[in-house]
């Protein structure tokens, strides 16, 4: 298999679910999928349920928890590097036949790891293994690199009219 890069950006919802659903249809496949996420520190449902569901897929979060709103704490910026390390490790091991970075676009959007960082991933990247990175912001040197690049545009959101995130839906 050739595998390609996808980037799935924008403000919009639907992201990490994109990038969960792919990572279910390369699992029924039988491919071997690997899940980083960053910022992350704790489980959404989809994310629940792979892990008691779908041993197949292995899910590691890099997240010292919560939104990161002001400057990242040293705390942050550790569990961020180390993610790139793992990311790299699952990249390059020969384990993996997808490999997805979530929200590695929000991390370096944060400023908690660099754009070298992800270019980094880029270049040893095994041509076999898919990799996808997830969230706001793309840099604009990762959509010129991306095989396939989604824009999720929020056009209308439930937390407009004061309905906050729900269980299930939005987590």
């Amino acid at each position: 298999m050739t595998g390609c890069l996808q980037v799935y950006t924008g403000d919009g919802k639907g992201k990490t679910t994109a990038a969960t659903g792919l990572a279910i249809r390369a699992v029924g496949a039988g491919m071997r999928v690997f899940i980083g996420q960053f910022i992350k520190s704790s489980d959404s449902a989809e994310m629940a349920l792979i892990r008691k569901r779908l041993p197949e897929i292995v899910i590691e979060q890099f997240g010292a928890g919560g939104f990161i709103t002001k400057k990242p704490s040293d705390n942050d910026i550790a569990h961020a590097h180390n993610g790139i390390q793992r990311l790299l490790e699952a990249l390059t091991g020969g384990n993996y036949d997808v490999v997805i970075a979530d929200e590695a676009n929000g991390a370096l959007d944060a400023g908690i790891i660099s754009l070298d960082e992800i270019m980094q991933l880029l270049d040893r990247r095994p041509e076999n293994v898919e990799l996808v990175i997830t969230g706001r912001n793309a840099a604009p040197e990762l959509l010129d690199k991306a095989d396939l690049v989604t824009e999720m545009k929020n056009i209308k959101h439930c937390y407009d009219s004061g309905i906050s995130a729900r269980k299930g839906i939005e987590y």
